[in-house]
Parts: structure tokens; sequence; C-alpha cells
């Protein structure tokens, strides 16, 4: 992935599960360094990505919380080397009408997956920038273009990302520093499961029906798997792909949600 003296080194949040972990199995692969933050450790998936013979370092990180990204990144520059590649992976939902909306699930929404990139970004770009090369990849949604009634908060919060992520894109152009955004439709991971758990409550069904009701409508007639995204992930943060930045790309197959 490079000719450098010592290997990139990728700082992924949300990267113990889903698209997080696929993105970091993915560059463990291609030879980058990996550092995963999450709410919880999941010392197995260290492990699993070792495998690979890559340096591993796994840590607790909150996100929404500016000393605790401090903390983090300190600790994987200590053990891993400066941070080259950001993965902003972390994130959660809620369905809720905007009438009657919580304020707490809301702030819990834009805190974790907006104002926590902006935390994790601000963290990580000056030294990128200072050393010429940096890629930023943020996992975003088709809900940044796509509204749907009852998830308002994570529409907004995917929204707002996108316009981090491009200004974040600009500021970084003139010294090596891409920013880029990836947006899917829905990805078989434990979030998508939660979100058609909360749809089956609802409707008074089950999941299993829920899902294959999707399936049934989807035009690739599947649900995307998290190794698409993450392999995606992976080529944009590769040597050759600094002139794909400021953009939103879409991985909807076929299908807006």
């Amino acid at each position: 992935m490079n000719d450098r003296s010592r290997p990139r080194v990728a700082l992924i949040t949300g990267g113990f599960s889903g698209i997080g972990f696929a993105a970091a199995t993915q560059l463990a692969r291609d030879g980058v360094s990996v550092a995963l933050g999450g709410r919880t450790v999941a010392a197995d998936r260290l492990n699993e990505l070792s495998q690979f013979g890559s340096a591993v370092f796994g840590q607790e990180l909150d996100v929404r919380d500016p000393e605790s990204v401090r903390k983090f990144v300190i600790s994987v520059e200590e053990r891993l080397g400066p941070v080259d590649i950001l993965v902003n992976s972390a994130g959660i939902g809620t369905q809720q009408q905007v009438q009657d909306h919580d304020e707490q699930k809301w702030r819990d929404v834009i805190d974790t997956n907006l104002t926590g990139c902006f935390y994790m970004m601000r963290a990580c770009l000056p030294g990128m920038m200072e050393r010429k090369w940096g890629r930023i990849v943020s996992v975003g949604s088709t809900a940044a273009r796509t509204a749907m009634p009852g998830y308002a908060a994570y529409c907004a919060s995917k929204s707002g990302l996108l316009g981090l992520t491009r200004a974040v894109a600009l500021e970084g152009a003139a010294h090596g520093v891409s920013a880029t955004m990836v947006s899917p439709t829905w990805v078989d991971t434990e979030m998508m499961n939660k979100s058609f758990a909360a749809k089956a409550r609802a409707k008074q069904s089950s999941v299993e029906q829920e899902i294959h009701t999707y399936i049934n409508e989807a035009p690739q007639k599947r649900l995307v798997q998290p190794a698409e995204i993450g392999a995606l992930i992976a080529f944009l943060c590769r040597e050759e792909s600094l002139a794909i930045t400021m953009e939103d790309i879409q991985v909807n197959a076929a299908a807006w949600w």
C-alpha cells in the first residue's frame, strides 16, 4: 500500500463491529497498522485482526467526549505511530417522530454521528496536514440525501456530516489530505437489526418478516454486506486515491432505503 519505512496507521471509530470492523479487516490485509476505538473493547476482534500480521491496538473510546478522543489519539500514536488514516464509523440511530422526539436521544445521535466525527477530525487533521499525507473516510448514509419519516435525527446527522466532510476536504486539499463520505443503504449489521426490530414492534410483526419484506422490495433482492463497504473504504485510503475527495459515494444497491 505504500513504500515508506513504516506501515500507514489507521484509526477506526466504531471499529469493533459492523462496517468499522470490515474496514479494519481490509486495511489490515493491506498491511496497514490498525487501531480500533469503541465504547466496548472486544479482544476477540483484535485477535482476529492480528492474523494478518499488521500491528493492532484497541481501546475504549467515546467519540462524544473530546477528552476521550484526545487520550485515544495519544495512545494510538504512542503504540503505532502518527495517524495517517481516520475512518469515522461510530454511529447510532433512533426512530421517533419530530413532534414528540426525545431531546436526549436527539443529542445522542447528533453528538455521536456528527460532533464525534468533528472531534476526531480536529484531533487527527493537523498531523496529517503537517506530514502532507492523510485520508479521512466517514461512513454516511443514503439518509444524507433522502429523508424518511421517523429518522429526523439520523438524517440530520448524516447531512451535517456531508457538509463537514466537504469543508475538511477543502482545508486539506493543498496538504495531501483527502476527505470523503461513503453512504450505504441498509447494510447487514447489528444497527440494521435494531432498526428492523423497532419496525417489527411497531407493526407487530417479526424482525425476520421485516427483513424479508425489505429484500423482496430491494432491486438487487439482497442485503449489502459490511465487507463490501469495508473494501471501498480501504480503496479510498490508498496512495492512488488522493484525487477522490469531497465526494459522497453512494452504495445504494439501486435503492435509497
